[in-house]
């Protein structure tokens, strides 16, 4: 059974979203063996410089390597990553799976994003939108694809 590890920057506060989320962690439960790890967002002022940004991302970068599996495919998502349709998806996690990358990291930066350097370290950089979610809305959105991606392998009714 695959393993995925969603590894978040911040936490989820509102009750709408951490509903949401434990909806599709119990879905998933059957489909792969989900850990759901969350890191502390580094505290910004209201009107950070670049110079402030870039550390706070440069920090929570140090603690995200601190809990990346060794061996698992690193997903990270951002917004100048490579959009794809659930079934692209779908297959490449099966590729993944096929190919032994039997843990899948999806990597889910707080409100400033993702420092670079984890971007280049990414096996894929994967942006769900153009558009910007809030990241708490980002991971019920990661969760339910990782559920359809599942659901399309299956060839299951839930897709269509």
């Amino acid at each position: 059974m695959q393993r995925i590890t969603i590894l978040c920057v911040g936490k989820l506060k509102e009750r709408f979203y951490t509903e949401a989320a434990a909806e599709y962690q119990k879905r998933l439960q059957r489909c792969c063996k989900l850990e759901i790890l969350e890191l502390p967002e580094q505290r910004l002022p209201e009107d950070p410089s670049p110079a402030q940004m870039d550390q706070a991302l440069r920090r929570e970068a140090e603690a995200i390597r601190g809990k990346l599996p060794a061996g698992a495919v690193l997903i990270a998502l951002c917004i100048e990553g490579k959009p794809m349709s659930s079934e692209a998806l779908a297959e490449q996690m099966g590729r993944w799976a096929g190919g032994g990358g039997s843990h899948l990291v999806f990597l889910i930066g707080g409100s400033v994003g993702l420092h670079s350097s984890l971007k280049e370290q990414a096996a894929l950089r994967l942006s769900m939108s153009p558009m910007t979610f809030p990241h708490h809305l980002a991971r019920v959105m990661l969760l339910e694809q990782i559920y359809r991606a599942y659901q399309i392998q299956e060839g299951s009714r839930y897709h269509k």
